[in-house]
């Protein structure tokens, strides 16, 4: 019985130790791969820089917009870019003028070179 009651002691002794560590290594584990943990947020932060790019884009795009509207509004009306809406809008030409109208997808070497006569 003596050595039943050994066991006895050494498991008491080594069991608290293993369930702590066995605890520190599933904390450690999600803290690194969980859906909060440190390899989330890179992939995170690579989102946050690649979406601040797009917001850039967009920015800028919206004050190229803003410009052209400033530029059609009647107290600062520029006559140049009021023809080049007219003209594309209404599809408005000069009779001295070739009209060459392109597929859109179409924009290959042989497909200008069909319109040039």
């Amino acid at each position: 019985m003596g050595i039943f009651r050994e066991v006895k002691v050494r498991a008491g002794q080594i069991a608290w130790p293993v369930i702590g560590m066995s605890v520190v290594v599933y904390f450690a584990y999600h803290a690194v791969q969980g859906d909060r943990g440190l390899l989330a947020l890179g992939k995170l932060r690579g989102e946050v820089d690649t979406l601040q790019a797009e917001v850039l884009d967009v920015r800028n795009a919206r004050f190229e917009l803003d410009a052209k509207v400033t530029m059609l509004r009647v107290a600062t009306l520029d006559p140049d870019l009021l023809e080049e809406r007219a003209r594309l809008l209404l599809g408005y030409g000069h009779d001295d003028e070739l009209v060459v109208i392109l597929r859109p997808n179409d924009t290959s070497a042989t497909a200008l070179a069909a319109y040039k006569r």
